[in-house]
């Protein structure tokens, strides 16, 4: 399988424009997400995807791999236009804003995909256990349920399943937005028209599920500092810093 990784980019963001230019120690946000997946050395090829120029010329000033696009409410409507035309059969979607992603997650991801000798899989992506009353009421937290074979279910920022009765074995868990595609199902997905469920919770895989999609769902501890406001940019600062000094970076 040729197995390639894009990192779509929008330089506006309503709770933090201009996030992805801001500095990180003494690279961007996303001069820093782009290299940090090159470095895993899992892809045949690692591209960013945006419709900026100036996020263009921060990764081409770096010897990148990037690509324009037009405007798309989606990050996967955007990457859909940037494969198209490439050879590949497996698409990962790492977010532009998630500067400390590693080679663990991503490699579990492409494991799914070998695996499927049936290709009844479209996507795949993590998620991590919950365990705090305030992060599973967080409706920056996307929550996903699934079946027994940790397909899912649902994805919801409300709080899924609803403890209408307290059970001891239920779990709460939430998505990290880190996606594996394959090429058609991401082809796929870009032609089909937003439903209601997707607008009215703004979770992109919904899409996948309306249209009776699988996605297959990965335990994972990894969780990453993703920068939606400036508060998780300071928080990302210390932990570089602490990384630096010999401490451990995010997990």
């Amino acid at each position: 399988m040729r197995i390639i990784a894009v990192i779509p980019a929008r330089y506006e963001a309503s709770r933090f424009p201009g996030k992805l230019m801001q500095l990180l120690g003494d690279k961007t946000v996303i001069s820093t997400t782009y290299m940090n997946v090159v470095e895993t050395g899992l892809f045949d090829e690692v591209l960013v995807a945006t419709d900026s120029q100036i996020i263009f010329d921060e990764i081409k000033s770096h010897s990148g791999n990037v690509v324009m696009t037009g405007q798309h409410e989606t990050g996967s409507d955007r990457i859909a236009e940037a494969i198209k035309e490439l050879d590949c059969d497996i698409v990962l979607n790492v977010q532009g804003d998630e500067p400390f992603v590693k080679s663990d997650p991503l490699s579990q991801l492409i494991s799914v995909f070998k695996d499927d000798f049936e290709n009844k899989i479209s996507l795949a992506s993590l998620k991590i256990k919950m365990s705090s009353k305030e992060d599973i009421e967080n409706p920056n937290h996307v929550k996903v349920i699934t079946d027994s074979d940790d397909f899912a279910l649902y994805f919801s920022r409300s709080v899924i399943p609803f403890p209408r009765e307290v059970h001891p074995d239920v779990e709460y868990f939430r998505h990290v937005g880190v996606y594996a595609f394959r090429k058609n199902a991401l082809l796929r997905f870009a032609d089909l028209p937003m439903r209601p469920l997707e607008i009215s919770e703004k979770i992109e895989c919904i899409r996948y599920l309306e249209y009776g999609m699988k996605i297959k769902m990965i335990e994972t501890d990894f969780l990453g500092v993703g920068i939606d406001v400036p508060e998780d940019l300071e928080k990302a600062k210390e932990i570089l810093k602490s990384s630096e000094n010999g401490g451990k970076s995010a997990n």
